[in-house]
């Protein structure tokens, strides 16, 4: 890598970037970032490497979720705690159907910036910019709102690093304890249809434990803490590139803004900036992949991305969509099968199934993202290929964005709790209705054996 430096990306196209009128102000809200601490270390990276290794190998499974755009007003506790529970039951779960590790990966501290399909927004005749995520600019439909601002690059890393502050205080601290699982309950879940099959997985999972403990086959330590990462979109190419730090002993460059970034479906042309950037970094990464994805330009990919076919370096996220994933998936798990390339094929049943209603409200239908992921399953077992993780746009708040699911959401229902600023995300009981869903297949299949 001799020809890479942290820079390199400058002298490709790099598409979805926002335009500064102030680009000396840029340039020290830059620096300054380059002068902060990492918010990770290049030793979390590489267990979590490790760990994604594992997954592809269908040793484990890598349980990725969040918010679509991360906003910084939800820098609070509360938010926090309530993301981390509804992800942490649904491994829970996913741990006792499919008898094996859970990779806990938040879409969290960090995402910050979103890709959009257009430049400008018009409403009632008035064009503006277009919301680009709160490291970028506001959301309100105002001429103020819509301003790119450097300075909003430096809050993202504040926020970001409060955030993964909390997160390590609860997941190391005893919040993430296998043996008190109540203290991630949320206070609607007792109202949830999913709420006896939980608790009665919760029940078997003690009874486990205590087995265990008398056995004298667990410790303590290994209960009361957990592996949480964080990942994001590594959109803001400058921004990435402050956080990018050649590590002591001179093995590389590793992004440690985060432990996994991702390449968005928008931009992973081969010869783009983005491509060019992630190259370089020794991050686990992962790509979007889409109907517009042709084998050839897949394994293009991927012989850049990992040249050296290195074992947790590569997870596809598929975002196909209902309709198209049963034509789409099949030739390009042929093609990487036949490359040797080690990859982890992961699942993103949001983003190919979203919809606009009559009244213009962005949403989802829940028996098409259900429909995805069993559809991803079947194909994956009739090629002999493992799905080895899972990537959800999902909130603990009891929102009502996503139409369908066990409590029967109605488009009529979108306005009760639609709070998404982007992309409509899975409220709790939808969110685990898709834990169960896995879990209960992994069962089917077991039994079939």
């Amino acid at each position: 890598m001799s020809d890479w430096q942290p820079s390199s990306w400058r002298s490709k196209t790099a598409l979805q970037q926002p335009i500064y009128a102030d680009s000396d102000s840029l340039h020290d809200v830059l620096q300054r970032l380059g002068e902060r601490p990492p918010l990770v270390t290049r030793w979390e990276v590489e267990r979590l490497k490790t760990q994604l290794a594992l997954a592809a190998e269908g040793a484990a499974f890598l349980l990725q979720g969040g918010d679509c755009s991360e906003s910084f007003a939800a820098c609070r506790a509360d938010p926090i705690e309530k993301k981390l529970k509804v992800l942490l039951q649904m491994s829970l779960v996913l741990v006792y159907g499919l008898k094996k590790p859970i990779i806990r990966v938040g879409r969290i501290a960090g995402q910050y910036a979103k890709p959009r399909s257009s430049d400008t927004e018009t409403r009632d005749g008035v064009t503006l910019p277009s919301y680009r995520g709160d490291c970028v600019n506001r959301s309100p439909f105002t001429p103020e709102d819509r301003l790119t601002r450097p300075q909003n690059l430096l809050a993202a890393y504040e926020y970001s690093a409060q955030t993964l502050n909390y997160l390590r205080a609860l997941t190391e601290g005893g919040f993430a304890d296998l043996k008190h699982p109540e203290n991630w309950e949320l206070d609607f879940v007792s109202l949830s249809p999913q709420s006896d099959d939980y608790h009665q997985t919760v029940r078997g999972i003690s009874d486990s434990l205590n087995f265990l403990d008398v056995l004298g086959g667990v410790t303590r330590a290994e209960l009361s803490r957990v592996d949480f990462y964080t990942s994001h979109e590594a959109l803001l190419l400058a921004y990435e590139e402050s956080l990018t730090r050649q590590s002591a002993a001179d093995e590389g460059w590793y992004n440690l803004g985060t432990h996994f970034p991702w390449i968005g479906d928008r931009t992973r042309a081969i010869d783009g900036a983005h491509v060019e950037y992630f190259r370089g970094i020794k991050n686990p990464i992962a790509v979007k992949v889409g109907p517009s994805t042709t084998t050839d330009g897949l394994i293009e990919l991927l012989d850049r991305l990992n040249p050296g076919r290195e074992a947790g370096r590569m997870t596809l996220i598929c975002r196909f969509g209902a309709e198209q994933i049963a034509a789409s998936l099949p030739p390009l798990i042929a093609a990487v099968e036949a490359s040797n390339h080690p990859v982890l094929w992961s699942i993103d049943p949001m983003h190919g199934n979203t919809i606009t209603t009559e009244n213009g409200i962005k949403t989802r239908h829940f028996d098409q993202i259900l429909s995805e992921v069993r559809d991803s399953f079947a194909i994956h077992a009739q090629h002999g290929t493992v799905v080895g993780g899972i990537h959800l746009e999902l909130t603990g708040n009891n929102v009502t964005e996503c139409i369908g699911g066990a409590a029967g959401l109605s488009s009529s229902d979108l306005s009760t709790a639609y709070e998404s600023n982007v992309d409509p995300r899975l409220n709790y009981e939808q969110a685990m209705e898709i834990a169960f869903l896995i879990a209960g297949q992994a069962r089917d299949s077991n039994t079939d054996r």
